[in-house]
């Protein structure tokens, strides 16, 4: 039985598809975004359409781009002897974020993952090895550091090595701000394996 209008029900059933928003969370935003000024309720429905339509993969590196190439790709200043390979395309953006890295990306598309069915050849695998040219002479694996990334790691690692191309891993470790007595044994492990010479 519909207890309320049709179009309300929709964009309710919508919204709980999204990860995290259950029917009870879709149902309180949609009743926000109904008190809301109908002009800022288009305004969040054309940059929702504006996502399908002018959103794409860059076809060098795989980011999210309105222009191909992305403009990392495009970018003179960049240097184009390093590649860092990251899972996501949010990945990128959390690196660019400290300022510090000024090389290339390249984005796989997700992580390796037998139980879920993702193989190497769900990954964008092959154009990253296509990209190791003579001019790359580092590539940063920065893959998360769960099992699905660290096998991933582990399985770039080994198809770019005969390449005589250098390989290095992201740090892993005590996060900033937290306790050692806290951190577990793992973690620990990573911590004392990626120390720095001060």
């Amino acid at each position: 039985m519909l207890y309320s209008s049709e179009a309300v029900e929709r964009a309710i059933h919508e919204l709980s598809k999204l990860p995290g928003i259950g029917r009870k969370s879709a149902q309180r935003h949609v009743f926000y975004l109904l008190k809301r000024p109908p002009e800022e309720v288009q305004a969040l429905t054309r940059a929702l359409v504006d996502l399908t339509l002018k959103v794409k993969h860059c076809s060098i590196c795989f980011n999210i781009t309105e222009q191909d190439p992305c403009p990392i790709c495009r970018d003179d200043n960049r240097d184009k002897r390093l590649i860092c390979v990251v899972e996501e395309a949010n990945d990128v953006m959390a690196v660019e974020k400290t300022g510090e890295y000024r090389g290339l990306y390249h984005v796989l598309g997700g992580a390796l993952s037998p139980l879920d069915g993702i193989g190497p050849e769900d990954l964008t695998i092959k154009p990253l090895l296509a990209r190791l040219t003579e001019d790359v002479e580092e590539v940063i694996i920065a893959t998360n550091p769960n099992t699905e990334g660290e096998a991933t790691a582990f399985y770039l690692a080994k198809l770019i090595k005969p390449l005589q191309i250098k390989i290095s891993r992201i740090a892993r470790g005590i996060p900033v701000g937290a306790d050692i007595e806290y951190a577990d044994e793992i973690t620990l492990t990573r911590a004392l394996e990626g120390r720095i010479t001060l």
